[in-house]
Parts: structure tokens; C-alpha cells; sequence
């Protein structure tokens, strides 16, 4: 069993729990951090529960997990709440259907994300990272927001391998849009956590919706001109899901299902993998010697130019660090279903109408699956791997399991593996992040970084 060995300094964290909580400081402390209303017990129980208006069950049991994400997935659909929180962004995509709905989409657009396709994609990603290089060159010395930066490369990425560079979709308003309905979707409200539909109006959101409203009719002019025109060089998203076939049905995805699917990939595509990336940088300011490793292995294998598709498997410390900071901040750190039927989980009765909570931020902290789990370690990735795998859930697991997951670890290893060999990257006094989770997990206050740069990185330091 892991044991407890923390000898030195931890990075941030949330304050978990360790009291029971009612209804109302529930909903208090939800939209303020979701995070926050995890119990400190998940962190080294296998099974939590209670109830807050209704009975809710914490599950960090990897079998139990299994079985709720893979071996009875269809018994545990995702919750009302979540359902109700995205529904109006990103309607009946991908990321919200369930049943044939889902699996005829999931078949249609999962040759999309192919290593083939992805791979292709990669030369966006370099542009991306030079560019993100060059502005934070231009900000020396002055402190720069990591958060924000990668925000803004990681949107140029998913922008142009979804509508390309065709001038059909105004990026300024889609980023405008999307962030504002993020900003105020993910605070639950009274009205999500009673299930009541989403035609219910909930106050902050209505504003919000006016502008959703009008980039999905940008966006459906878009596809219907592409549509009309073809494709034009590499295809890009757009293109491929135009082309894609349920291989079952023959069936293709009509205007609004294209547009729906394609703000679910341009909505996960950017915040979660810049996410990923402004974490990744504080933990690697936080540990010198981290980054200094990782510094001359991207430096070694990059000299002077941007990291490409074709160096990702040549990377393995910076794939490490960004999967332990997919461990220690996970975008998603917390997913829940409904229960359809009567289950028992980790001797725990379900009955149907339960929640069942996947806390994925504890999970990845349990004591009894993570040694010295608090802790930056990316070296818990190297070697054999024989944890269980449902012990580590950054892109979930099962027939759900994120389909861009190969997408974004291969942007975020290209961005970072790029700046890494850049720049030493250094804390600003008194600028620590806070863990915040409101639809996705945030560093609130940013990731202020001094970025010292380099000698343009032609080889590794000795």
C-alpha cells in the first residue's frame, strides 16, 4: 500500500472538507469552488456518501469505478446538473447524449481524432508555440500570466484546425462567447442541483445565452460555406467530420449537429489543454530542478527551433510533467452520474436517483493508491506502469473517455517542450495560484512567471 513520505515543500492545493455540509453551505461553497465540497475522507476512503437535498455517493474505489464508467456505464448516465450546466453551449453533442444518439456521433467522429489525422495537425501546434514564444520574448522583463498566454495559444490551435484560416468565423467573438458562458455556466445554481430543465431561466445565465446564441449562427454559416466550397490543403476538423460516415448507419451529422460537436471540441480543445500547460509551468517554477532537467532534454533533442509532432515521442520528462500536472490539477476535477437502477458499490447500497460522484481531483490525492501524493513527482510516470488504470482518470475512462485525449497531450508536449527550452521560467513573489474549480479546474489569480530567456536554446546547458 502507498505510504505517506512528504518531506518537503507541496505545491497548492484545495481545502478539502472535514464537516458535514448543508444544503445551502453546499450550494455556497459549490459556486465559489466546486472542489471544496469534496470530503478529506475521499482522499483515503475507497466509498463517501450523504445527502444534500438528495443522497450522493464519492467513489475513489478504482473497481467501483470501473464498474460505473465502463461495466454498467449505461446504468449511470451523467447528471442532470451537468447536462443542465452545458446543454445550452453545446447542445446534444457528443459531450451530452447518451445512448444510440451518443454511439452513432462517437462512431462518426472518432476516425477524426486518429494518430494519422492528429499527427497531421501537429504543424498548427508549432506555429502556436512560436508564437506564444515570441510574445512572452517581447513581455522580458516584465511578469507574464502564463494562464493567459496558453489560453491564447491553445485557442489559435483548436481556431485553426477547426475552421482553418478561412476568415469564415470571427475568433474574437467565438473566444468572447465561450468564455463568458464558461464564466458563469459553471456556478451552480439552486435551480441545477433541484434538476429542474434547462429551460428554466437561471439568473447570470441569460445574458450569457444571447451571445451563444448568436456565434452558433456564425458558426452554422461557416459550415454550410465550407460545406459548399470543400475542402482546401491539410483538412482540418471541419473538413473531416463534413466527410465523416457512421460506418453502422451511413448516417451523417446534419448543420446544427456539426456545430454542436464542433464548439464541444473547440470549448475542451483550448480550455483544458491551456489549463494543463499554465499548471504545468507553476509546477515547473515551482521545482527548479524539475525544469532544468526538462530544459536540456528539450534542448537536446530541439536546438534552436520549435518541438514538432514528430519529437513528442522523444520527450518522455515532459510528457511526464504534464501528466503528473493532469494528476495534481485535473481540468475536470470532479465528473458525476445518475444512477438508473438499484447497484451496491464498495458495499454501499445505490438506489436509483442517486448521485454518484467521481471526484477525480481526491482520486488522484488518495492515500492508498498515490505515494506522497501531494507532491510534484513526475517521476511516478516513468517505468512500467502498474497502477490501476482506473487510479488515473485525466481524460475519464470507458466508452466516454475524452476523444481527443491523444490531441491534447500531443499540443500540450509541443508547447511546453518549445517554451522549456526557452526560457527559465521563475515565481513572482506573493502571485501563488489558488486551485479553483468552477466548470474546469483554474489557477484563480493566474500563473505569474518571470521568463528569463535563453540563448536560443542551440544546446543543452553543461
Amino acid at each position: 500500500m502507498p505510504h505517506q513520505t512528504a518531506t518537503r515543500q507541496q505545491p497548492v492545493r484545495v481545502a478539502l472538507a472535514t464537516r458535514p455540509m448543508n444544503v445551502f453551505r453546499s450550494m455556497t461553497e459549490a459556486r465559489r469552488n466546486v472542489l471544496s465540497i469534496i470530503p478529506e475522507l475521499s482522499t483515503r476512503a475507497p466509498i463517501v456518501s450523504g445527502r444534500t437535498g438528495r443522497r450522493w455517493h464519492m467513489l475513489t474505489d478504482p473497481g467501483a469505478i470501473r464498474r460505473v464508467l465502463l461495466e454498467n456505464e449505461a446504468q449511470y448516465p451523467k447528471s442532470v446538473v451537468t447536462k443542465n450546466l452545458l446543454r445550452p453551449a453545446i447542445g446534444e453533442s457528443l459531450f451530452i447524449a447518451e445512448g444510440a444518439h451518443w454511439r452513432w456521433q462517437r462512431r462518426t467522429a472518432a476516425p477524426v481524432f486518429s494518430h494519422r489525422n492528429v499527427l497531421n495537425l501537429a504543424p498548427v501546434m508549432t506555429r502556436a508555440a512560436e508564437r506564444a514564444a515570441a510574445r512572452i520574448a517581447a513581455a522580458h522583463p516584465r511578469a507574464v500570466n502564463m494562464l493567459d498566454e496558453m489560453v491564447t495559444a491553445t485557442f489559435d490551435v483548436i481556431a485553426d484546425v477547426t475552421f482553418s484560416a478561412d476568415g469564415s468565423f470571427d475568433r474574437a467573438k467565438v473566444h468572447a462567447a465561450i468564455d463568458g458562458y464558461i464564466a458563469e455556466a459553471g456556478r451552480i445554481t439552486l435551480f441545477d442541483v433541484l434538476g429542474l430543465p434547462d429551460w428554466v431561466p437561471r439568473p447570470g445565465r441569460i445574458a450569457t445565452t444571447d451571445a451563444m446564441a448568436q456565434m452558433k449562427r456564425e458558426a452554422d454559416k461557416a459550415i454550410e460555406a465550407r460545406a459548399a466550397r470543400g475542402p482546401e490543403g491539410v483538412p482540418d476538423l471541419l473538413d473531416l467530420l463534413l466527410a465523416g460516415e457512421d460506418p453502422k448507419t451511413h448516417r451523417r451529422m446534419n448543420t446544427a449537429e456539426l456545430r454542436d460537436n464542433l464548439l464541444t471540441f473547440i470549448v475542451a480543445g483550448h480550455e483544458t489543454t491551456a489549463l494543463t500547460l499554465a499548471w504545468a509551468l507553476y509546477l515547473c517554477a515551482f521545482d527548479a530542478d524539475v525544469q532544468a532537467g526538462a530544459r536540456a532534454e528539450a534542448r537536446a533533442v530541439l536546438g534552436g527551433r520549435a518541438a514538432t509532432g514528430a519529437d513528442v515521442a522523444r520527450l518522455p520528462l515532459v510528457r511526464r510533467i504534464v501528466e503528473e500536472a493532469l494528476r495534481l490539477y485535473p481540468p475536470a476535477g470532479m465528473v458525476s452520474r445518475t444512477a438508473r437502477a438499484a447497484d451496491v458499490l464498495c458495499g454501499t447500497e445505490v438506489r436509483p436517483g442517486d448521485t454518484v460522484i467521481v471526484p477525480i481531483y481526491a482520486l488522484h490525492r488518495n492515500h492508498m493508491l498515490w505515494d506522497d501524493p501531494d507532491s510534484f513527482r513526475p517521476d511516478r510516470f516513468a517505468g512500467r506502469r502498474d497502477r490501476d488504470r482506473f487510479a488515473y482518470l485525466p481524460f475519464g475512462d470507458g466508452p466516454r473517455i475524452c476523444i481527443g485525449a491523444s490531441f491534447a497531450m500531443q499540443e500540450a508536449i509541443v508547447i511546453l517542450a518549445t517554451l522549456l527550452a526557452r526560457f527559465r521560467f521563475s515565481p513572482v513573489t506573493g502571485r501563488t495560484p489558488e486551485p479553483v474549480m468552477i466548470l474546469t479546474l483554474r489557477p484563480q489569480g493566474g500563473v505569474w512567471l518571470t521568463a528569463e530567456p535563453l540563448d536560443g536554446g542551440a544546446a543543452p546547458a553543461a
